[in-house]
């Protein structure tokens, strides 16, 4: 075996023992934050969990609802205000935010499997989703 030969073999091993490691990379912090239960994913249930507590943060007022002003935070776009606030007031009571909530979970879930991964907070509906559940 040349000296080439054995620096391609363990450049090699080198490349498959460190993608392994990758597949067991420590769960998020956002992920921690979310999942009590320490299964690495987060259900419906505790982004629920999450969301009213995040729910009374967003509300300084303490008025039961979130105005324009105090949504700015989560970026509600007129389809989703459209669909979580039925009697149009253009704010959200505690409930109108959770079914906001459930929207944006279903949408972080493609696979549907009832849990959102660490992998599903990376995309573009898992950060809205977190928006929703954390600062």
């Amino acid at each position: 075996m040349t000296a080439r030969t054995r620096f391609i073999h363990r450049a090699a091993a080198l490349v498959v023992a460190g993608s392994a490691g990758l597949a067991f990379a420590a769960p998020s912090a956002l992920l921690k934050a979310l999942d009590p239960d320490n299964d690495g994913t987060v259900s419906l249930a505790e982004a629920r969990t999450a969301a009213e507590a995040r729910f009374a943060a967003l509300d300084p007022d303490q008025d039961g609802t979130l105005d324009a002003k105090e949504l700015e935070a989560v970026k509600i776009t007129r389809a989703e205000l459209g669909t979580v606030d039925p009697d149009r007031d253009g704010k959200l009571d505690k409930a109108e935010y959770l079914a906001l909530v459930e929207l944006r979970f279903k949408a972080a879930d493609p696979d549907n499997d009832g849990t959102v991964s660490d992998a599903e907070f990376g995309t573009k509906a898992g950060k809205a989703l977190a928006s929703l559940l954390v600062k």
